[in-house]
């Protein structure tokens, strides 16, 4: 019994056969004030049961715990994915077992990274510790916003998930997700009167109950959401335009920086556009493929037009930085990750990470859009470069630290796509290289955030290889072949 812990709402407690040390609750809520008045029962009989309760504060919401006997930190997620997960997971190991916990609300994470896949990946690594340690966990997500995949994250790595509407000023829960727990009434939508609990167990409640309650179709990623409304901004006017700009500059390209200053100078909404276009993903696109499309920019602009016979049509694909954070989380190597971020395990925990990192599995969407880009390449040979968050940054060159992969691109689509995929891995172990971690720590690097984005191109150029017969150099027939990233012209005799 001991094992049981209360929601604060006696009558909810019977309905759920009470939560359990270990459990993880998600509510699904229409604001932040619905969250709060759930929250506060919870905390009260916490507290009053002589639990050790912490709030984590990070929202732009307005403060969701006022009590002088709860333990607060706020964290800033503006620093990033990394940086804020290994501070959520420092602060849930300094707390200890049986901790309770009361977060806010996940939704306003968008403001700092915007994208769901990175919120479902905050989850994805901090539920299970918080499931390890024993603790009791509020988190609360707004309805409505986010992804279908977003949610479905959520929902198998959550013990509890529930629904918690407001209607005509009464508070309804419905639960969606109560891990091995179960009664014949506990999946209705139950009615909260103080402690009281009624279960809508009647059809023609529950439908004038979900009447109204607005329900809509899958929502685009907060990513391409905001990609998809700056298009909207290339026909208004300049100043606007350069707004926007800068937004889309700071998601692709990244923080307050010369080179940012310099993209700034150079690039138009349209070439911003153009780029997102072609990432593959969310997130950087990485500090190589930033460098090289800056110098393609600055060439074609020159007034003489010198370059413009020799530059080929930009022909390059982008893997976000995102996608090398997800790689880590869905094949659950992320607590490998925290320990390799410390002075401790900076070298130990390299080597084994970076033997994981050769044999990962990547997430079926992420699968399909890597089979598109190589479809798009067809049986050209490719390039699959690093583009690391550092890297080819002003006064960190990177040269050599890290892997590229030459991709012959040969044989069955089947083969072509598994020499992709491990080309893509191979670039990803290589952040764990020891030279690019003596790189790192020389450089006072070692604890900063360095992503790695990827950056896919087409090889290009060629020799032409003449065959002679006879002394005679016949050309009436040309066959080109493309041999290991070398263009083969062959002249046969008619």
């Amino acid at each position: 019994m001991e094992l049981k812990i209360s929601t604060g709402m006696p009558g909810f407690d019977e309905t759920i056969d009470s939560l359990r040390l270990g459990d993880n609750v998600v509510w699904q809520v229409d604001h932040i004030n619905a969250y709060k008045d759930i929250i506060t029962p919870f905390i009260r009989t916490a507290l009053s049961a002589n639990r050790k309760v912490v709030y984590v504060r990070f929202g732009d919401h307005e403060a969701l715990v006022d009590d002088q006997n709860v333990i607060q930190y706020t964290i800033d997620a503006k620093k990033g994915f990394e940086s804020f997960a290994t501070s959520i997971h420092r602060l849930i190991e300094k707390e200890g077992f049986k901790t309770f916990y009361v977060f806010d609300s996940l939704t306003d994470l968008l403001t700092s990274w915007s994208s769901d896949l990175m919120i479902g990946n905050f989850f994805k690594v901090c539920c299970p510790y918080l499931f390890e340690l024993e603790t009791v966990a509020y988190f609360a997500i707004n309805r409505n916003v986010h992804t279908y995949s977003t949610i479905a994250r959520i929902r198998e790595t959550t013990q509890v998930l529930l629904d918690l509407y407001e209607v005509e000023q009464k508070h309804y829960i419905h639960p969606l997700k109560v891990w091995q727990r179960y009664s014949p009434t506990m999946f209705f939508p139950h009615l909260i009167e103080g402690d009281r609990v009624k279960s809508i167990t009647s059809s023609a409640e529950a439908s004038a109950l979900f009447s109204n309650i607005n329900r809509v179709e899958e929502r685009m990623d907060y990513w391409d959401v905001i990609f998809s409304q700056a298009k909207g901004d290339l026909a208004k006017d300049q100043k606007t335009q350069e707004k926007t700009k800068r937004l889309l500059m700071s998601l692709l390209i990244g923080e307050k920086s010369r080179m940012l200053d310099l993209c700034d100078q150079y690039f138009t909404l349209k070439d911003i556009l153009g780029i997102a276009s072609r990432e593959v993903g969310t997130g950087f696109i990485g500090g190589k493929s930033v460098g090289m499309l800056l110098s393609r920019k600055i060439l074609k602009q020159d007034s003489k037009q010198r370059f413009a016979t020799y530059m080929e049509p930009h022909d390059s694909f982008y893997i976000g930085s995102d996608i090398f954070y997800t790689y880590i989380v869905q094949n659950g190597w992320w607590k490998d990750r925290v320990n390799q971020k410390t002075k401790k395990g900076y070298y130990s925990y390299a080597r084994e990470l970076r033997e994981k990192l050769l044999k990962g599995e990547f997430p079926s969407n992420i699968k399909e859009q890597f089979v598109q880009v190589l479809e798009y390449f067809g049986q050209s040979p490719i390039i699959i470069r690093s583009s690391s968050l550092l890297e080819d940054n002003f006064g960190n060159a990177f040269a050599g630290k890290y892997d590229s992969v030459f991709c012959v691109n040969q044989g069955t689509p089947e083969e072509r796509y598994q020499a992709f995929e491990n080309a893509i891995r191979t670039v990803y172990a290589s952040t764990m290289n020891e030279d690019a971690l003596e790189y790192r720590m020389n450089r006072g690097l070692f604890e900063k955030d360095e992503q790695m984005a990827i950056l896919i191109q087409r090889v290009s150029g060629g020799i032409i290889i003449r065959i002679i017969f006879s002394r005679t150099l016949l050309e009436l027939v040309t066959l080109p072949i493309y041999m290991y990233g070398i263009r083969v012209l062959i002249w046969m005799p008619g």
